[in-house]
């Protein structure tokens, strides 16, 4: 068991430690985060849903670092460039909205008159 002494010293330590580690861990965690994510994109067979889930979060993890202003010029402009085209990857994957029911046109017409 620790003595409170010690204890606050620890806890000093580590809020010092996470103070210090954290802004400049952000966007190393982030980049490895993204490439862990497209790693695994597409390698199971017939998980056309979770596919397009997995490339929701990968395009808002680049959406992430692109706007860090830690990063260099050239690292956010390739992660937004990046973002865009998972982007469009997405909403070429995106099955077509469903078609309104018989009752949900009634209702709009009616709605309308």
């Amino acid at each position: 068991m620790m003595t409170p002494a010690i204890s606050q010293s620890a806890q000093s330590a580590q809020s010092d430690y996470l103070e210090s580690a954290a802004p400049s861990s952000q966007p190393d965690l982030l980049v490895s985060a993204a490439l862990h994510l497209m790693s695994h994109y597409g390698t199971r067979p017939g998980a056309d849903a979770a596919c397009l889930k997995l490339a929701c979060v990968i395009e808002r993890h680049l959406k992430a670092l692109a706007a860090l202003p830690q990063l260099s010029p050239l690292m956010q402009g390739t992660c937004a460039q990046l973002a865009e085209q998972w982007a469009s990857h997405i909403d070429a994957c995106s099955p077509p909205p469903a078609r309104p029911g018989l009752l949900a046109r009634a209702l709009a017409a009616g709605a309308m008159a």
